[in-house]
Parts: structure tokens; C-alpha cells; sequence
């Protein structure tokens, strides 16, 4: 019977028959790790009435504090501080389950340096999860965890502990006991449930937020009835934590106070490889499916040794850790590369780079392996983990080509760097450090890891300036950290906290209805009204509490019960304005931004008068910055069209951002954009503005705007309903079923405020496009009048450049002329780069202005040659066979000089030279040769030295040739000592 119902249970989790795996039958029928997924997912959904999600990128959304997404709460991070929208999906969420995609490798979770020097350490790991949102809690997560791994996964249980939160006298926290008293009445012996204190078994989102006591699940892989209680949390690799299951049900407060949260919530994390690793009976992560067949094709792609999976010491010339470091990493940017992250220069895109270098560094340093094996393991990555996550495979070609890409970069980076650190070797004194702002620059410009600096150093014998170099590092560090900080004291007006949230929701003090921020209309004369809106005042809020009451002079956030502002969300900024009191129409109180936390609109206010909740108020928006940022957004929804008709179908937005004055606009792209692909997406978008489209938009339930062929809709949570803007063609017939209509106009989900027509668009000019990082590219534009000027502008730089074009084909025969003009062409080049035009324009005029500048280079350099020539056989003439010549010549520079003295020594190979040449600004500039006949007793460079110093200046140069400035008065004593010194020095040579 017992047979039979673990059959059944089989069955009903689809999982296929004879994948039973427990770790006293050794490895044969071992489940793949694609099922050991499938069936977590499965029992929580199918048993349990979980909601499967997929899992969110690992670029984090709406968190600028994360680099990337390293746990499986972090998309649901709103639904635990309490400012999920309550007509959002995400809010709708009771019980979810899913496979998360994690990477753990900058930032406070930092991975990256243990990565291959031991057999468990990742930079991208699945986390698998399960969540309640106010739901279940301990006794049911504790049961259903004990159920999945003693009867599905069928782990003895006699391998398991458990622990639990023991407690913390100085917080006034007592032992979870009834965590403990669960995990007893599951059956778990009491030798095996373990407490622990507050650093093991108590999780906290960061310094303040939701926050509780966990219970992780630990496995002992040798087992043999043996009780292994004692290593449990001691880092033992023998036992081994597999499941954490985090109980939120206090907030961290600022002052590290902790308060019981309103609502309870379940997160659990159990990291897919260490499971897996468990399951088919393994000790090493990378000796299970998930790693072994990228290892067998970094073998095949070497043509080295196996991977043997030694550690530490017995890992000669370090290639097995070489192996997993490879293995690791290619995972890691297969992942990334998909999601939008790219290797660049900041920020996350800078921490890809440093993974990507690295395992380049060891593909070639220690596997010897040619270029592009990084790049062959993809299809091997896209075979383990596509199926799990299907977009690894639609962009498996684009991953390949990019990592291509950047190895190239950084072969040659590497070549620069090593020539860079022996030139400083060569120029350092004995017994000093290496510079550490040489060091620092091969880090921060050339990328150049630092590991490897110091083993190239250590190869020469020099140690690093480490104390200078750690300066830099926190000199770096706090500029870095002084910028975000300076913009989080608004938080405590306008960010609504888990307890004010709580309070707001059981005091029954509704959402806001922001509807009226939509109430505008196109007047008789084709101008825009928009309508007041009339409002009380719900609640006050000021310093992190809800207030009834604010004085004269406070800033703090005003809640109202409807709102015709709209707050910063999707991308477009908020509105600004005022409100008034009724019956007081002479004080304004500004509204200075308007913040959406929770279904609650905050409006930023610095209280001139006292303001009470109940006070009625008049809400008047700023309708100048109002219409403005409505013009941009729908530009910036004609630019998306735009872009994807022109670039192709899978031009993918990347980001967005809407202002009064311009809008951004970041997007997927193979490569730079060309000037004629920039006129045709101004052209498309100006086509539609002459067609004076409406633009028409409509509230419609989630599922069925999402089936919707050819919409368009970034990665974030929406609304439901969810509001429809459709360019040209009404929201009606957009959701026919089986129309094509959204393929060929703009149809967006969107909650920003649109133009109802686009005419009064005007215009539209993309005025900027640069490559963020390979293969994302970020347009900005601007539309109406300023599209106008810009126009304006750039057709008067262009005259001004055909102006300079046409006078530098009269060839001038003056250099002083053409040294004039190229001055022009370098001054014409800054203000074409840093002035407001269309970038297409730019473009066009920065390639004319290069060619330009070329050709007056050239013109200048060959004026000067003529010069020279004709300088040099006036003076051939007048000193013949001399070998010795000094003497002044007029000279508009010291290029010019120096190209006489050149001349003169071409023309007499046995004589020396020195000219010097009196300027209008009472500097001489000195040049000379000294023939090679007379080496090395005469030096030019010690020549110039004597001269240029009896005129109180300076020289420097070569034995052969050298260079100089001095002061007039002093020329005729020159003129005498550089013929003694001469005579002297050619005599002894």
C-alpha cells in the first residue's frame, strides 16, 4: 500500500516513473535536474494552490539599489512593505510559486571572487521559492517543505536538521518556539531541531524593513545513522543548509526598534544546484547535470585534461578551478546578456564585464584555449537551462556575439595593460612600490583585474603601493556612494511605510482616486482645458508617521481622497502646482512632486499655513508642464513605433523616461544607428503628426489586453484593468480577435497622460544617440518648439561649416590662413558635438568637420615643408660646406624650424645645425641636429641646454636632435655659446 500511494503522489505531480533518487541508492536513476525542478514546482502548484510565475528578469525593476535580482523575494519586494497597488497583479498574489534566476556578484551579495576555488560558490544560481502573502504561515510552510523532501524527493529523514530562531535578550525577541513545536509534531527528533541566534536564524531585508525569524533545513551527506547535530551552521562541507524558510512578521525600524507587521508573509529560497546536488547523490555542485555538460565542452573546446574536481593544493596550475570559474560564468552571462545587462562601465554592466574578463583571463592563461571557446559554450548553456528559461534560446545568437565581441576588446586591453606595467617597471627606481595610480588606471580604464597585476607584479619582484592604491578605492567608493544618498530625504514625506500603510488601510481611508488627472479636453480653438479638482484631505504625513495635523512652515505629504495630479510613474515625471483651501483663493500651497505608494497619491507640500486633515482643497496643476510632458510621452510612444519599423520587429524597448522638457528613450539595437535610419524614424513619426491622429485610450481587464497581436508593454507590473493608448486606431478594434491593427500604429499598455491628437505634437527631432553599452542604445528627443529650434540650429551650423568647406578649397598659400581655419574647423567640431540639433544632422557634420581637418592638416604640413625647403637652401647657400651651421631664421613656428634644421642636415649629411628664430611675443624658439659623425662626444640635447639656458628658457630632446624656447635679450650671448660649444665638442669628437 505504502508502494501504491507513492505512486500516486508520482503521478500527480507528472514527474516520470523510475526517478525515484534517495541518497542510499547511489546514482543510478537519479533525476535530471529539469525534473527535480519541475516537481517542486508542480507539488506547490498542483497540491497546495500555489500560482506558478515565471521567473522576473535578473535586472532588477524599480529597485536602484540592487545591481541584480539575488533572491527570489525581490520582485514581490512591494507586497512586503505594503505599496503594491491594490489594482495590480502583484497584489492580487496569495500563494505564488516559481524558479527564480539569481545572480550574486557585486553589491552586498558578492559571490564572484570564491567562484571556482571551491566546488558550491556561484555567481548565477535558481533559487526555488514558495511565497504566502498573508495566507498560510508556520505550521503549514514547515509541513509542506517536511512533504516535498521526505516523500516526493524522498530525502531520509535521519539526514535532515532543522533549526530555529533562539531568541535575542537584547532585542526582548524569546526563542520561536512555536517554530520548534511544529517541526516536533512533523516528527522531526528533538536531537535534530536546533536552536540558533539572531546572525543565523533571523533575516532581515536590509538596516530597516520587514524582517523575522527562519528555519533552515540542513542535510547531512554521509548520514550512516550517525547524529551530526554539532556541525550544523559550523561550515562543515559534509552538512550542508538546503532550505530557508523566512518568517516576516516584525519591521526594522530607523532607530533598530523591531514592530510586529501588520500581515504575515512566507518566503522560502531552496537554491536549485545545492538540491540537485543532493538528489543525484553528488558533493559537488559541478558534478551534477546542470554543470557537467558545459565542463565536457570546455574539455572538448581546450583540448585538455578532464575535469577532475580537485580543490586548493592538488589543483595543479589551478585548471580544475579554472574549469569551474568558466563554467560558472558563462552561465552567468548567458543569463544577463538575455535580461537586458550587457558588459559595460558601470553599475551592474561593469560587474558583467569583470565576469566576463575573468573568464576569458582563465580560458586563455590557464586552459590555453584560442579565442572564442567562451562564446561556443552557449548553445551547451542553452541546452541545460532553455527549456527551464525559453528566452536563453531566442537570444542564444546575440549572447555568442557580444561575449565575441568583448573577449576581443579585452585581448587587446590585455596587451596595452602588460606593455603599460613593463614600460613603469622600466622607468621605476630600485626598491620602489608600483604606482598604485598606474594600477589604478590598468583597473579602471583598461578593466585589467587586479589579481592579475598583482601576479605579474609578483612575477618581477615588486609588491604594489597597497596602502596608496586602497586610498583610491575608497576615495572611488565614497564618491560613488555620495550621489543617491543626497536624493532619499524626500522618502520620509512621501514614501509611505509598511506601518503608516497598515494604519491607512485598517482605518478604512480609501485609495485615491486619480481618475480626474485624466479630465482634459481639446477646446473649440484646439487648445487643451483642463479642469480643477476639488478634494479633502484624508491624512498628513511627515517624518515616517500619519499626522492630522502639519504646522506653517513643514514639508510633509498630502493624502486626499481624489487627485487630478499625476505622480511619477511609467517612466513619466509627475505633475507640479498648487492646491487651495476653499475660501482662502490668496495662499498657495505647492505641490512640488506627487508620489503613488500603495494606491495612495502623495503631493509633496511645504505648508504655508497650517493644514489639517478634513481641510477641502482646490487641486490646480501646472498645465504648461502638464501638456508638455503629455506631447513627450506620446512622442515617445510614436518613437517606439517608429524605431521598430525602421530597425525591424525585434527592437525591443529597454527604458524610458518622460520630462517637460525631453524625453529618453533606451532601446535594443545590433549596432549604431546610421544617419539615414534616423531620418526615416523622424520621418515616420513626422508622417503621423501631419496626419493629426487621435489617439484614443481605454481601460480594459489585463488578459484580454495582453492578447493583443503586436502590443507593446515593458517589463513591470500593471494594473487591472490596464489602461490602452492606441495611435490612430480606436481600443475597440485593437482587441478583435485576430487583429493586426496593433502591427501597424502604437498600441502601448501605459498609465501616463497622452495628447488626444497628434498634431500638437508638432514636431519631432531625436537630438542625441549614443551606444549605452553592446547593443543597447539610448535617443533623446524633443518635440514642438524645441524640435524646431534644433532644426534651426543645425541649419545654421551647416552653413557655417559649407562657409569653411568652401574657403578651404581656395587652398590658401599662408599658413598663418590655414592655421587660422583649422582653429575654426576644432572650434565648429564642440559646438556641433554639445549643441541641441538632429543627431543625423550631427552626425553629417561631425564626418564633413573630420574631413576638413584632415585636409587642413595636410595643407599646413605641406605649406611648412615648402618653407622649410626654401629656408634651408638659402641657408645651404650662404654657409656652403660648413659643418658647423647657426644662424637665425624668421619661422612661423617650431615645427617649422625644426623641419629647416631637418632639411639643412638632409641636404649636408657631415654638418651639425642649430637655428634660432626670434618671435613678434619675445620668445626664441631653438632648434638642432647633430650629425652622426659627431657622436656621442656632441649632443644635441646638451647643445640646446646650453643655448636655451643662457636665454633663461628651456630645452630638451635626443643626442641627435633637440628642441627649445628662450627670452630674446639673451639671443646674441646664445648665438655665442652655442658656436663655443660646438667648437669645443666637435673637436674632441
Amino acid at each position: 500500500m505504502a508502494a501504491a500511494g507513492r505512486l500516486r503522489r508520482r503521478l500527480l505531480l507528472a514527474v516520470p516513473r523510475g526517478w525515484r533518487c534517495s541518497p542510499r541508492r547511489g546514482g543510478a536513476g537519479c533525476p535530471p535536474a529539469g525534473q527535480v525542478r519541475a516537481a517542486f514546482l508542480r507539488f506547490f502548484q498542483e497540491r497546495h494552490g500555489h500560482r506558478r510565475l515565471p521567473s522576473a528578469p535578473v535586472r532588477p525593476r524599480g529597485d536602484p539599489r540592487l545591481l541584480f535580482v539575488n533572491a527570489g523575494m525581490n520582485q514581490f519586494k512591494p507586497i512586503f512593505l505594503g505599496t503594491a497597488h491594490p489594482r495590480s497583479e502583484l497584489a492580487q498574489h496569495r500563494r505564488v510559486v516559481n524558479s527564480q534566476k539569481c545572480v550574486r556578484a557585486g553589491g552586498k551579495h558578492n559571490d564572484l571572487e570564491d567562484v571556482g576555488r571551491d566546488t558550491y560558490h556561484h555567481t548565477f544560481f535558481e533559487m526555488l521559492g514558495n511565497w504566502s502573502f498573508g495566507d498560510y504561515f508556520k505550521e503549514e510552510a514547515c509541513s509542506m517543505a517536511w512533504e516535498l523532501l521526505t516523500e516526493v524527493y524522498e530525502i531520509p529523514r535521519d539526514r535532515l536538521y532543522v533549526t530555529y530562531f533562539g531568541g535575542d535578550s537584547l532585542l526582548g525577541l524569546s526563542a520561536d518556539e512555536e517554530c520548534r513545536d511544529v517541526w516536533l509534531r512533523l516528527g522531526v527528533p528533538a536531537s535534530h531541531v536546533l536552536p540558533f541566534p539572531l546572525k543565523d536564524n533571523f533575516w532581515e531585508m536590509g538596516d530597516t524593513g520587514p524582517c523575522g525569524p527562519c528555519t533552515e533545513i540542513h542535510y547531512d551527506h554521509v548520514g550512516g545513522g550517525r547524529n551530526a547535530a554539532a556541525l550544523v551552521n559550523q561550515g562543515s562541507p559534509d552538512v550542508v543548509e538546503i532550505w530557508n524558510l523566512v518568517f516576516m512578521q516584525y519591521s526594522r525600524e530607523v532607530e533598530g526598534n523591531l514592530l510586529p507587521l501588520p500581515q504575515h508573509h512566507v518566503d522560502t529560497g531552496m537554491g536549485l544546484e545545492r538540491l540537485v546536488t543532493v538528489l543525484q547523490n553528488k558533493r559537488s555542485n559541478y558534478d551534477t547535470d546542470l554543470f557537467t555538460p558545459i565542463l565536457d565542452a570546455i574539455q572538448k573546446g581546450c583540448g585538455g585534461p578532464r575535469y577532475q574536481g580537485l580543490v586548493g593544493d592538488a589543483d595543479v596550475g589551478r585548471v580544475n578551478m579554472a574549469y569551474r570559474v568558466v563554467a560558472d560564468h558563462v552561465r552567468t552571462l548567458c543569463v544577463c546578456i538575455t535580461d537586458g545587462i550587457y558588459p559595460g562601465l558601470s553599475g551592474a554592466e561593469l560587474v558583467l564585464r569583470r565576469i566576463l574578463r575573468r573568464a576569458v583571463r582563465f580560458c586563455s592563461e590557464v586552459l590555453h584555449a584560442p579565442p572564442g571557446l567562451l562564446a561556443s559554450l552557449v548553445p551547451t548553456v542553452v541546452e541545460v537551462l532553455g527549456d527551464a528559461y525559453p528566452e536563453l534560446t531566442k537570444n542564444a545568437d546575440q549572447i555568442m556575439d557580444i561575449i565575441n565581441e568583448n573577449e576581443a576588446a579585452f585581448l587587446s586591453s590585455l596587451e596595452r595593460g602588460r606593455r603599460i606595467i613593463e614600460r613603469t617597471v622600466q622607468q621605476m627606481e630600485p626598491s620602489t612600490n608600483f604606482p598604485a595610480e598606474v594600477a589604478w588606471s590598468l583597473y579602471g580604464n583598461l578593466g585589467f583585474p587586479l589579481d592579475l597585476i598583482d601576479l605579474m607584479l609578483e612575477e618581477k619582484g615588486i609588491s604594489l603601493d597597497s596602502a596608496a592604491f586602497n586610498e583610491l578605492v575608497l576615495e572611488d567608493a565614497k564618491r560613488k556612494a555620495g550621489g543617491p544618498q543626497a536624493g532619499q530625504l524626500e522618502d520620509t514625506n512621501t514614501r509611505l511605510d509598511v506601518h503608516s500603510l497598515a494604519q491607512l488601510r485598517s482605518g478604512n481611508v480609501p485609495a485615491t482616486d486619480d481618475s480626474p488627472k485624466y479630465a482634459y479636453t481639446l477646446g473649440q480653438h484646439g487648445q487643451y482645458e483642463f479642469s480643477s479638482c476639488q478634494a479633502t484631505i484624508l491624512m498628513l504625513y511627515r517624518d515616517q508617521s500619519l499626522q492630522k495635523e502639519v504646522g506653517a512652515g513643514q514639508r510633509c505629504g498630502v493624502i486626499l481622497d481624489r487627485t487630478n495630479f499625476y505622480a511619477e510613474q511609467g517612466g513619466q515625471a509627475s505633475d507640479q502646482g498648487y492646491m487651495i483651501r476653499l475660501g482662502q483663493q490668496d495662499i498657495l500651497f505647492p505641490v512640488e512632486s506627487v508620489h503613488l505608494c500603495g494606491g495612495y497619491v502623495i503631493h509633496e507640500v511645504t505648508a504655508v499655513e497650517t493644514l489639517c486633515a478634513g481641510d477641502q482643497v482646490q487641486l490646480f496643476v501646472d498645465e504648461a508642464q502638464r501638456l508638455a510632458c503629455m506631447t513627450n510621452h506620446t512622442a515617445t510612444h510614436l518613437l517606439n513605433f517608429a524605431l521598430r519599423r525602421v530597425l525591424g520587429g525585434n527592437t525591443e524597448q529597454r527604458g524610458s523616461h518622460v520630462t517637460a522638457e525631453r524625453l529618453r528613450f533606451d532601446f535594443d539595437t545590433k549596432g549604431p544607428v546610421t544617419v539615414e535610419q534616423l531620418q526615416q524614424v523622424e520621418q515616420v513619426v513626422q508622417d503621423v503628426i501631419k496626419r493629426n491622429e487621435v489617439v484614443h485610450m481605454a481601460e480594459v481587464p489585463l488578459t484580454l489586453a495582453r492578447r493583443v497581436r503586436g502590443l507593446r508593454a515593458v517589463d513591470e507590473g500593471y494594473p487591472d484593468p490596464v489602461r490602452i493608448v492606441s495611435l490612430g486606431v480606436p481600443v475597440e478594434s485593437v482587441l478583435t480577435r485576430d487583429s493586426e491593427a496593433a502591427m501597424q500604429t502604437s498600441v502601448e499598455l501605459c498609465c501616463g497622460t497622452h495628447l488626444l491628437q497628434t498634431g500638437a505634437m508638432e514636431d519631432l527631432a531625436i537630438i542625441s544617440e549614443r551606444q549605452l553599452v553592446k547593443g543597447i542604445s539610448r535617443v533623446i528627443a524633443v518635440t514642438g518648439g524645441q524640435a524646431k529650434q534644433a532644426r534651426e540650429v543645425g541649419q545654421c551650423l551647416a552653413m557655417e561649416v559649407d562657409s569653411v568647406s568652401l574657403r578651404m578649397t581656395q587652398r590658401s598659400t599662408s599658413i598663418p590662413e590655414m592655421q587660422k581655419l583649422s582653429k575654426e574647423v576644432g572650434q565648429l567640431t564642440k559646438v556641433v558635438a554639445s549643441t541641441a540639433i538632429p543627431q543625423w544632422q550631427r552626425k553629417e557634420l561631425q564626418t564633413t568637420l573630420k574631413a576638413l581637418q584632415r585636409t587642413a592638416n595636410t595643407a599646413i604640413k605641406k605649406l611648412e615643408v615648402q618653407q622649410a625647403e626654401e629656408k634651408a637652401q638659402g641657408l645651404l647657400e650662404k654657409h656652403c660646406n660648413q659643418p658647423v651651421i647657426i644662424d637665425t631664421v624668421p619661422a612661423d613656428s617650431l615645427s617649422i624650424l625644426m623641419k629647416v634644421v631637418n632639411q639643412l642636415c638632409d641636404k649636408s649629411p657631415g654638418t651639425s645645425v642649430l637655428l634660432l628664430s626670434p618671435q613678434v611675443s619675445g620668445e626664441v624658439l631653438c632648434a638642432c641636429q647633430v650629425s652622426k659623425n659627431c657622436l656621442p662626444m656632441f649632443s644635441a640635447a646638451d647643445w640646446a641646454v646650453a643655448v636655451c639656458t643662457q636665454m633663461e628658457g628651456k630645452a630638451g630632446g635626443s643626442p641627435v636632435v633637440a628642441k627649445g624656447s628662450g627670452n630674446a635679450k639673451g639671443m646674441q650671448g646664445a648665438l655665442t655659446t652655442a658656436l663655443e660649444f660646438a667648437q669645443s665638442h666637435q673637436g674632441s669628437a
